[in-house]
């Protein structure tokens, strides 16, 4: 289900996350880790903002036996928030994961009405992991 390409150091349980996208999805994702600076670099060339950023998603066309679409996550977001939150860096790439899935079946927390908010409650009782992203920036 993951096709993963850890370009980091990052300790990466697979199976958790075949775990979480299995919930969303039967279609193939193709999981990139990698630094801030080639993050850094994907953001500005695909939103045009130079800075990096904690996670990227990149749908694509939905056609028969497609992959879903790419998720890129910064390893120096997971290894910093994860000691900032006081949370494992397990748990931290999880949550990026799967806010990253959750933009690329469709919903985005930026325009709807709450429903990737709601969705995203849900996985992480489900899954049992702590605060998500979209919970996190709606407390500061």
């Amino acid at each position: 289900m993951i096709e993963l390409d850890n370009r980091s150091s990052l300790n990466v349980d697979e199976a958790f996350l075949n775990k979480i996208a299995v919930t969303l999805t039967d279609k193939e994702i193709e999981l990139i880790i990698t630094s801030k600076d080639e993050i850094k670099s994907i953001n500005k060339e695909f939103r045009n903002i130079d800075a990096p950023t904690d996670v990227l998603s990149f749908p694509y066309e939905d056609m028969p036996m497609s992959p879903l679409g790419s998720i890129v996550i910064s390893s120096a977001h997971v290894q910093e928030l994860s000691k900032e939150l006081g949370h494992s860096e397990g748990d931290e790439l999880a949550l990026l994961f799967m806010h990253g899935l959750l933009h690329l079946t469709g919903l985005d927390h930026e325009v709807d009405s709450g429903e990737m908010r709601k969705e995203e409650a849900r996985l992480i009782e489900e899954f049992n992991l702590p605060k998500s992203l979209i919970i996190r920036t709606e407390e500061k």
